[in-house]
């Protein structure tokens, strides 16, 4: 296995834990729970401004899974170029493109929204997925 094919499944790899334990602390354990149990209360019983089809609480926990699910996604379609199609990988701007902007996407929202631990992680996926694409041009 090539240096680049273990840095991008190192990249992968941390995206694809990353997703998992959100996807897990989403439905399970108090993780993602906010501390005041009357805002859950609250949650559970306010719909949003767009629709009474949902709630706020309903609406929260679609869109921690569905955001769980992406980087679940990200884990898997980028682990997989890595290790089976290495040559079309590292030949296609577009698909270098739309991970390097994916991450640091990720990177932007979790310095702005989110709190150290996922930073940390991503940060490290970036760097993994920047030393790949270097060690790929060589």
């Amino acid at each position: 296995m090539t240096t680049q094919t273990i840095l991008m499944l190192a990249s992968a790899g941390i995206v694809l834990l990353l997703g998992m334990a959100h996807l897990v602390f989403t439905f399970r354990g108090p993780k993602l729970l906010p501390r005041d149990r009357e805002l859950v209360a609250s949650m559970k019983s306010v719909s949003l401004v767009i629709t009474r089809e949902t709630t706020v609480w309903k609406a929260w926990l679609g869109f921690n899974a569905s955001h769980s699910m992406a980087a679940i996604l990200f884990g898997l379609v980028y682990g997989y170029l890595a290790v089976s199609h290495p040559a079309m990988f590292y030949s296609s701007l577009y698909l270098q493109a739309v991970g390097l902007l994916m991450l640091a996407g990720f990177l932007v929202l979790a310095k702005l929204y989110w709190f150290s631990v996922p930073f940390v992680g991503i940060a490290m996926a970036l760097a993994c997925y920047v030393a790949s694409l270097l060690v790929a041009r060589g």
